[in-house]
């Protein structure tokens, strides 16, 4: 079991803002997961919390990665920047998915780079 965190790159994002749009989708997700399916998130937490950072290069690749996502079922968080820094406000950023099983997961993004 794992979560995958996904990244635009095309935003020219520091490296500071990143790990903190990827911390706020994993959190985020964390919780989605929580609210849905509490046995999950806790086995999650049980079993060490991995995580995977995954890179996008642009909105709409990461839109068609949510879209996969919502088709299987999986809980989502869509991160969405409050503009108070390098980006405007309401920029998309980042999406959490997951915790879920690898081999899902492996479906949506196996694919993606890591970041």
């Amino acid at each position: 079991m794992k979560q995958v965190i996904i990244v635009r790159t095309d935003l020219g994002m520091g490296k500071g803002k990143i790990a903190v749009q990827v911390a706020h989708a994993s959190l985020s997700a964390f919780l989605e997961v929580k609210r849905r399916n509490p046995e999950l998130a806790d086995a999650w937490l049980s079993e060490g919390q991995r995580k995977i950072v995954l890179k996008v290069g642009s909105l709409n690749e990461l839109l068609d990665v949510v879209k996969k996502a919502e088709d299987e079922g999986l809980p989502i968080a869509i991160i969405e920047d409050a503009g108070l820094t390098q980006l405007k406000p309401g920029t998309i950023t980042a999406v959490g998915i997951g915790p879920a099983l690898d081999n899902v997961l492996d479906r949506i993004t196996g694919n993606l780079k890591l970041l």
